[in-house]
């Protein structure tokens, strides 16, 4: 854990309670004095996600101590409206399946757009300047939303906007799936590993039943393909640095 004294600036995380918004908030527990947390009720799919946010803030605050000192209040938005504007199989029954655009069709047009900007004015109201998402262009579905340059673009755009500076922080921008459970290792040891594999949720299909090596979901959805080959990926590296030792 970082041993210097933590950033004054409050942070404002955008938790869903999935693997890589958990990897966000403890990076940012670790770094900030005060953090809060954002979640967005958008009707999707895999809304069992909602309930798993809580469980994996109070398991946090509950293993580990340091951070549960800096943790602050909960948000949750309703965002019914996404889910009536967009016609995807992250909001509606429907299979998966790649688009003549060469996106999944689990694509939300504008989704974290919309997030970002709704984060914005919360962190406003609550004199947070800093925003931490889980967007990543590394091991991803190709949304255009997750790239680095929308990022650095829509926080010139908010700044400008509020007419204050909002810093937006992906921490995991340019990790793959199996270096985000090495960040997760890094912060919080193996008691952050086994959190993120019991209590995040990240399969879109909401499927908390089956529990793999990597945690609990239908093994079959891109989310889930990126998170099992991500796991293995960790455990083979962690093997073959064991064996060099």
């Amino acid at each position: 854990m970082n041993t210097n004294a933590p950033d004054p600036r409050t942070a404002l995380v955008l938790f869903s309670g999935g693997q890589d918004s958990t990897a966000c908030l403890a990076w940012a527990l670790d770094r900030y004095a005060r953090v809060e947390t954002l979640g967005f009720d958008y009707r999707q799919r895999h809304r069992i996600e909602l309930d798993c946010r809580l469980v994996v803030r109070a398991q946090i605050a509950a293993q580990f101590p340091a951070w549960r000192a800096r943790l602050g209040d909960d948000h949750l938005l309703d965002l019914a409206l996404l889910a009536q504007l967009s016609d995807t199989a992250l909001t509606s029954e429907r299979a998966i399946e790649l688009q003549a655009n060469g996106l999944p069709n689990t694509f939300v047009p504008g989704r974290n757009l919309l997030f970002l900007t709704l984060a914005a004015t919360v962190a406003y109201r609550r004199g947070a300047s800093v925003l931490v998402g889980g967007m990543c262009e590394t091991d991803y579905s190709g949304y255009p939303d997750c790239r680095d340059n929308t990022i650095k673009a829509q926080q010139i755009a908010l700044s400008l906007g509020l007419d204050a500076p909002m810093t937006i922080e992906t921490p995991l921008m340019f990790l793959t799936k199996a270096a985000t459970w090495r960040l997760a290792q890094a912060l919080g040891g193996d008691a952050l590993v086994e959190l993120t594999r019991e209590h995040t949720h990240t399969c879109y299909l909401g499927e908390r039943g089956q529990r793999h090596a990597w945690g609990h979901g239908c093994g079959q959805c891109p989310a889930c393909t990126l998170r099992a080959q991500g796991h293995a990926q960790y455990l083979a590296e962690r093997a073959n640095l064991g064996a060099a030792c």
